[in-house]
């Protein structure tokens, strides 16, 4: 009952939604520069600058969101857990972002389908994760916010699994060594933004059951 009643400072939970929304926007340029690499590779040096300019933009919100901390008498929830959550965000455009660097540092050009199917995974947990900090205003959402953290850790538990599926699919199939290097890189990092997300997932989890 207590955490329905917590204080509701508006703009802590406006930067968590304007960040939440970059983390959506980079999970669609980080899926459709994917996309390129498998279909259209000409369009993939003009998302990467995109997806660059959204990491840029998260960086600042995270900035503000720690200024605010420090300034701040009433915060919605508890300090620590305000810093865990903007720096668990920030994190997931993080290692978007190291996936988009990591295709030009490795001169990749194509990547095989599967990519594709884990970067749709990516995609949609980057989605929950915007939906989930959506809600996080007020404690009458809790079932609701629970849901979708369970549903972003089926998400990681779906790319964990396409990513053991496509590079064994790669040892088997790919000749070239060097090529094995780089795709098993750019897999791993495609998988580890669902990890990220399922991060910032429990985090919000700890937020909910000890404010609800």
């Amino acid at each position: 009952m207590f955490g329905r009643l917590m204080p509701r400072e508006g703009k802590y939970f406006d930067m968590f939604n304007a960040h939440a929304a970059l983390i959506a926007l980079g999970g669609s340029k980080l899926s459709a520069l994917i996309s390129a690499l498998v279909d259209s590779p000409e369009r993939a040096p003009a998302l990467a600058e995109e997806i660059d300019a959204i990491e840029r933009k998260a960086d600042a919100i995270t900035h503000d969101t720690l200024a605010q901390l420090h300034t701040s008498f009433i915060t919605p929830f508890d300090r620590d857990e305000i810093h865990q959550l903007i720096n668990g965000m920030d994190d997931i455009l993080d290692i978007i972002q190291d996936v988009a660097e990591s295709m030009s540092l490795y001169d990749i050009n194509r990547v095989p389908a599967d990519a594709k199917l884990i970067a749709g995974v990516t995609e949609r947990c980057c989605g929950c994760v915007q939906s989930v900090v959506k809600l996080l205003h007020s404690m009458d959402n809790a079932p609701a916010i629970l849901k979708l953290c369970h549903e972003i850790d089926e998400l990681e538990s779906d790319a964990d699994r396409m990513l053991r599926e496509a590079m064994s699919k790669v040892f088997r199939e790919e000749p070239d060594v060097r090529q094995v290097v780089k795709l098993k890189e750019i897999y791993e990092l495609l998988e580890s933004v669902t990890d990220r997300c399922k991060d910032v997932a429990g985090t919000v989890e700890a937020i909910v059951l000890e404010n609800s």
